[in-house]
């Protein structure tokens, strides 16, 4: 393939990849955070809605992800995608949790 430029797999690539320290919801809640990606995925574990949100954000200067069923979560990420990157708080309001 002499002379022939070859594209990078970044070049035309839509998927976005996300990685990051794995942490667990809890460990984050009521902490200020940068959320700077996301992707939702059929779960392997049973909600309501069957998707599993992974959230990408950076706190204290390093990357993280995580995992979660939240339908709350879920359905404000995809409404305000495009306001990615943001700062929020996650909490937990009785049985659900929710940016704030």
């Amino acid at each position: 393939m002499l002379g022939v430029k070859l594209k990078r797999f970044s070049d035309f690539a839509e998927e976005q990849t996300l990685d990051g320290d794995k942490v667990k919801l809890d460990d984050i809640l009521g902490k200020e955070i940068i959320v700077t990606g996301f992707n939702v995925n059929k779960s392997k574990y049973h909600n309501n809605s069957g998707n599993c949100l992974k959230l990408q954000f950076e706190h204290d200067g390093t990357k993280h992800v995580l995992f979660t069923g939240s339908n709350v979560l879920i359905n404000q990420i995809e409404r305000y995608q495009s306001e990615i990157p943001f700062i929020s708080t996650i909490i937990k309001v009785d049985k659900f949790y929710t940016f704030s």
